[in-house]
């Protein structure tokens, strides 16, 4: 409340204890990925093009999708080494079902998240109930669904999707009218706006400090600048991309199921302490096995992402970095690999840096390897800034 009644001073200040209380938010990020478009921009002057920045944006919804699952996951202070493998396992299934024995392609993608689900509840069963550590059961299950994605392909071994099916459109379907660009980003700043005003109501209602209008006003202001700009950048090029619609409204449902509901404080207070947790009543194992089928799910629903983004499912797919991009995503958008804090935004943020990443070293011919050593000195940066972040926190009494 002193803050607010400061104005602008009293936000410098407040700012500038949450910096030296290591108290960072998305701050590093976003200035990385400041850096980022000015280091390859510099390069390259096609890097902050309209084309160059809408394949960007094709790019996040697979690795986007999978990490978001992984943010629950390091919620809890776990990990999931699996999905990489489920995604390919999910992607085989709905092709063989759709492709091989003619099922509606609706239905052979419901299939794979459904058989994604239920591995997922068998992950957190063993896990939760039977107290094998995550670590084991998921390494077993990495091993266990690429094998099952080998069966399933056969001996084909790749299977195309079909011409201008469902799944080929996912990560190449794109809204070319100029209006629904702008109607998306009018819905969101709109949706802010109404979200932040009733917010701060009910807690003048419950005598806690609120946001003022003016706060909020500013703020959706420059919410609108942003929604706005980035509508106009897709509206240069080949509209806006239904995969950047799909992850948006992941990322904004898990955002408000992790903040907003009572499910999400558990998730929280699971990741907080587990004994703490029990004591309150909450039942830990529960919590653990849905988080698992959520990563689960959000993996199979990735793997679809991935397969429409290559033209086909086969062997390989979900293989490779795809796993450790989706974990160094989350890690470096701002989760902690403690657990008990982080966002589903802090997975859209990282897997931007990444694939910006990705993106400019590839106009510069850059070898992959060289990508995979900067990506990895990149996770490393997120990791050591995340442990520095909570030590100065612990120090100054916040942590």
């Amino acid at each position: 409340m002193l803050v607010r009644e400061q104005g602008l001073s009293g936000y410098l200040g407040e700012f500038q204890r949450k910096v030296r209380s290591g108290d960072l938010g998305s701050l590093p990020v976003v200035l990385g990925l400041i850096l980022i478009a000015i280091i390859f921009q510099s390069l390259n002057s096609r890097f902050l093009t309209a084309g160059n920045l809408s394949n960007i944006a094709l790019y996040l919804a697979g690795p986007g999708l999978i990490a978001v699952g992984i943010v629950f996951v390091l919620l809890l202070g776990e990990i999931d080494l699996s999905l990489g493998s489920l995604a390919g396992a999910s992607a085989a299934i709905a092709a063989v079902a759709a492709v091989q024995h003619g099922l509606n392609e609706w239905l052979a993608m419901l299939l794979a998240v459904g058989c994604a689900l239920v591995i997922g509840a068998l992950h957190g069963f063993f896990f939760a109930k039977l107290g094998v550590p995550a670590f084991v059961v998921t390494l077993a299950g990495f091993l266990a669904w690429n094998g099952l994605q080998g069966e399933v392909m056969g001996s084909k071994g790749t299977l195309n999707n079909i011409p201008d099916g469902v799944i080929a459109k996912l990560d190449n379907y794109f809204f070319n009218d100029v209006a629904v660009a702008y109607g998306v980003a009018a819905v969101g700043v709109a949706g802010y706006l109404i979200a932040a005003l009733l917010g701060a109501k009910n807690r003048r209602q419950a005598g806690l400090p609120a946001r003022s209008v003016t706060e909020i006003a500013v703020r959706a202001a420059a919410l609108a600048v942003l929604a706005f700009g980035v509508a106009y950048m897709f509206n240069q090029d080949r509209g806006l991309p239904l995969a950047l619609v799909v992850l948006l409204a992941v990322v904004i449902g898990s955002d408000f199921v992790l903040r907003r509901t009572r499910y999400g404080r558990q998730v929280f207070a699971v990741g907080g302490g587990i004994e703490a947790a029990r004591r309150a009543g909450i039942s830990v194992s529960r919590v653990r096995i849905t988080v698992y089928m959520i990563s689960a799910g959000l993996a199979a629903v990735g793997g679809l992402f991935l397969a429409s983004q290559q033209g086909s499912a086969d062997k390989l797919l979900g293989g490779g970095n795809v796993l450790m991009d989706a974990i160094a995503a989350a890690v470096i958008g701002g989760t902690s690999l403690f657990g008990g804090r982080g966002n589903a935004w802090s997975a859209l943020l990282g897997t931007l840096v990444i694939e910006a990443i990705m993106v400019g070293l590839d106009m510069q011919n850059t070898s992959q390897s060289i990508q995979y050593m900067i990506t990895g000195a990149v996770l490393l940066a997120a990791v050591v800034l995340d442990s520095v972040s909570r030590r100065t926190q612990k120090t100054s009494g916040r942590g």
